[in-house]
């Protein structure tokens, strides 16, 4: 086996280098238009509240605090069950067709809310579009990972999420112009187009091979790689990383290799939802209007999706150089500075009192004005700037790594159930957080909410220094090896088809 490795070595890296990525590229972006949906729609409440708790909307279409709450969390909750249904769909019919499958929730809501003449066409719709979010965050992660080799998995890994910025910049730019009945027909756009391209793509490979279609395995791994790359390494190496895997059973989830990953998969989204990123997006605007910030909330919210998109692609150069764990550490800890700042400067307090008896009555008046105007406008840019880099931070580590991970570390035999498990937990702690959210403004200020949210920073520091494994530049098969010895990524084993680490 010694003797075998630098020749194995040589083979693996003449075929690498005959790998041509742009078929793959085209995969991918047909895949990810799906996450583009799903920013698109995730924010959409936020520009389109503020008209209907305007006293001049239609009447039948007006919201109070209440029905406002429920039509920017019922998305998280169709988001939930949309992940439910992904992990059913996504052994049953595979990743490319549960993806496929979304766009029917999705242009079925976005009919009925650019239709709405009542409250429960909104409410419906937005629970569609919620569930179509939900099949392609539980989907597309994990079809772009079985498609991708491990050279370009990690920048590819962060296109789910680049996307969804993108969609979520492309609603608000768009909010600034356009009626909010035609801010739901375009976002139909999107996923009509996805399965349009998806229908030319090629299945994962690897759910070919489990099911036994090897000719079909070998010619979608080849569209992929390009004609002159040497599938025969690639192919064994899936095939012996499926040979070996039986059905789990519950009494089985008690094993490392089993409980681990999953353990982690479901820490990392619910964490990242307690962050407090899903009520931020969809209360933007509000949050900006509450905060009295100097420019309008409208463009404040367009200028984080800008600031937002860029953090994701500087994540995505990042992610195979700088690793996993070191980008999650600088995210935790600009989250952490900004929601801390704007917990201070959320919970005011009234100004000590000052002896003014010497100055001249007029004097002091001019300069009371003078600074009052001058900290107005320095407190006012406070919330917006901090936001930016709340923002900033989550789009460049909690945002895409935690999509990336769980499509890395969840066991390659129950991938497809156990990242549908993930998005449902990370979608109901949304619903809940996003639905109380409301409430507790209305009760307590922002104050409340931001330093929920500080403390939350401080348990993501700690879970990625305790439980989250670096797996950059490691194949599917090598990270599930790190979770069966609990202390390798490397495989030892006599097949000499597999390559070792």
């Amino acid at each position: 086996m010694n003797e075998e490795a630098p020749l194995l070595r040589r083979r693996t890296a003449t075929s690498e280098s005959q790998i041509s990525n742009s078929r793959l590229y085209l995969a991918v972006f047909s895949a990810v238009l799906g996450n583009f949906s799903f920013g698109y729609s995730l924010v959409y409440s936020s520009p389109v509240l503020p008209k209907f708790k305007s006293p001049d909307a239609d009447p039948l279409l007006r919201m109070d605090t209440n029905q406002a709450a429920w039509f920017g969390s019922i998305y998280s909750l169709g988001a939930a069950a949309g992940g439910l249904g992904a992990m059913l769909l996504n052994d049953l019919i595979g990743r490319k067709m549960s993806i496929m499958m979304s766009a029917l929730p999705s242009a079925a809501g976005y009919t009925l809310m650019g239709g709405a003449v009542n409250l429960w066409m909104l409410h419906v719709g937005r629970f569609l579009t919620g569930v179509a979010g939900g099949m392609t965050a539980a989907s597309i992660p994990v079809y772009i990972s079985e498609i991708s080799h491990k050279k370009v998995r990690g920048a590819l890994g962060s296109c789910p999420q680049i996307t969804a910025v993108f969609g979520t910049l492309t609603l608000y730019a768009l909010g600034l112009v356009v009626p909010w009945r035609w801010l739901a027909v375009a976002g139909s756009v999107p996923a009509v187009v996805m399965v349009v391209l998806l229908v030319f793509m090629p299945s994962s490979p690897r759910r070919l091979l489990s099911l036994g279609q090897e000719q079909k395995a070998e010619k979608a791994l080849r569209w992929l790689r390009g004609s002159n790359y040497n599938t025969n390494i690639e192919l064994s190496a899936i095939k012996h990383s499926i040979n070996t895997q039986v059905k789990i059973t519950w009494s089985q989830l008690a094993m490392p290799i089993y409980y681990r990953p999953i353990l982690i998969s479901v820490g990392m989204r619910f964490l990242q939802q307690m962050t407090g990123i899903t009520p931020i997006l969809v209360y933007l605007e509000p949050i900006f209007a509450k905060s009295n910030v100097s420019l309008e909330p409208r463009y404040a919210a367009a200028t984080v999706g800008v600031v937002r998109l860029f953090s994701v692609a500087v994540a995505a150069s990042l992610m195979d150089r700088a690793g996993r764990k070191a980008l999650l550490y600088a995210s935790s800890m600009l989250m952490f500075l900004s929601s801390l700042t704007l917990t201070m400067i959320s919970h005011t307090t009234p100004c000590p009192a000052v002896n003014v008896t010497t100055l001249n009555h007029s004097l002091h008046a001019e300069l009371g004005s003078t600074l009052q105007a001058s900290q107005g406008t320095a407190v006012s840019l406070i919330p917006l700037i901090s936001t930016v880099v709340f923002i900033f931070g989550y789009a460049m580590g909690w945002g895409p790594i935690t999509w990336l991970l769980m499509s890395e570390v969840l066991p390659l035999v129950a991938r497809g159930v156990a990242s549908g498990l993930c998005v449902t937990v990370s979608w109901v702690t949304a619903f809940a957080l996003t639905h109380a959210f409301t409430h507790l403004v209305d009760i307590y200020g922002l104050y409340v909410p931001y330093l929920m949210f500080t403390v939350v920073c401080v348990f993501c520091l700690l879970f990625n220094a305790v439980c989250i494994p670096e797996t950059r530049k490691r194949s599917l098969e090598e990270i599930e090896n790190y979770f069966r010895t609990g202390r390798t990524f490397t495989i030892r084993q006599n097949h000499p088809s597999v390559l070792t680490s």
